[in-house]
């Protein structure tokens, strides 16, 4: 049976199973079945941003719920294009859901959902990539790479600004995903300090990685010594964190990125703050303009290399749990929504 995992909109705790109908494809359509994908502190972010970035628009939904997005595998069921074919799987971006219909458009590498209603998003969302049968790093690449390729595109554009004289570079939420991406990358690259901000129960996770040279905790933020001048780069969104580190740095403040809300119901927007204003960091128009700048194959193979490096590493701190059927993937969707799963863990669901 189809179904469709919905969340309200209003209230992200409240969820829902719907039957969902399969229709009978169009022309050039193809019907995708869901094998696996990844839960992470991410999905949360498109939920909370789902209206004001448009994320709710990708896989429409009962009026009042959304379908979150998610990153992972599915395989083709049925096939009304002559270029694809049944039983090829695609690595890409998927709703919640046991299904997904598209229109493909045929590229180099897979293929762009060319749904009408798709068209005025973000196009890094709408491709799909074509991979062959599961390997060992298949969960993997599903947890960690739509994370990592934000770190990428962060660590590459404070690079193209020289760091912007830091002598140290800040992130929030040290333990998410998103931010050890960076902070490897950070490390590898050297100059500017690595401080993470991290809950007192994260610390020793945070500390093992090794990837930053130095720990902070939140209660600590306000006193702790830390090279200046300093960048933010602002992974929880949370006001008291973005507050307290502006008015203690002040002018000193060379940079503040926000990018995430790992800390989604802590009040967001600390009003009028010393130092530079907080500049969002949007990821689709940083890989738009790097296509554009390193020509075809180009931004492929600069992250294809950096991506092998951090992936390989990977299992040394990185515990795969996966959960199967829908009551796995209602558990696992609160579990991460409300925190309570281990930074070193990464979820899987397998519908």
């Amino acid at each position: 049976m189809a179904w469709d995992f919905l969340v309200a909109k209003t209230d992200l705790r409240q969820t829902q199973f719907q039957p969902a109908t399969l229709p009978d494809l169009g022309e050039g359509e193809v019907r995708l079945a869901v094998d696996s994908f990844a839960l992470t502190a991410n999905n949360i972010t498109y939920a909370v941003f789902g209206e004001a970035m448009r994320y709710w628009d990708f896989f429409p939904a009962a009026e009042g719920f959304g379908r979150v997005p998610v990153w992972g595998f599915a395989t083709v069921e049925a096939s009304n294009h002559p270029d694809i074919s049944l039983g090829q799987r695609f690595y890409g971006y998927y709703p919640m859901s046991s299904h997904l219909t598209v229109q493909p458009r045929k590229t180099r590498g897979g293929f762009a959902d060319a749904a009408p209603h798709r068209q005025h998003l973000a196009a890094v969302y709408n491709q799909y990539s074509a991979v062959g049968a599961e390997d060992d790093l298949e969960a993997a690449r599903a947890i960690l790479q739509p994370l990592f390729i934000t770190g990428f595109l962060i660590d590459d554009f404070l690079d193209e600004h020289a760091m912007f004289g830091a002598g140290s570079i800040i992130l929030s939420s040290a333990s998410s995903k998103t931010a050890i991406g960076l902070a490897f990358l950070l490390k590898q690259r050297g100059g500017a300090k690595v401080v993470g901000l991290t809950s007192s129960r994260n610390v020793a996770f945070v500390e093992a990685l090794g990837f930053y040279d130095q720990v902070v905790t939140y209660e600590d933020l306000a006193t702790a010594p830390m090279a200046t001048p300093a960048v933010f780069v602002d992974f929880a969104g949370d006001a008291a964190v973005l507050g307290t580190v502006h008015r203690r740095f002040g002018d000193d403040v060379a940079y503040s990125c926000l990018v995430g809300g790992t800390h989604w119901e802590a009040p967001r927007g600390a009003g009028d703050l010393p130092g530079p204003r907080p500049i969002l960091f949007f990821a689709p128009d940083r890989v738009k303009k790097r296509q554009e700048d390193w020509g075809p194959g180009g931004f492929e193979t600069r992250y294809g290399a950096a991506w092998s490096a951090f992936v390989g590493d990977a299992p040394r701190w990185l515990k795969v749990e996966t959960g199967h059927g829908q009551d796995a993937l209602a558990e696992t969707y609160l579990s991460v929504l409300e925190g309570r799963a281990t930074p070193e863990t990464g979820c899987i669901v397998r519908p």
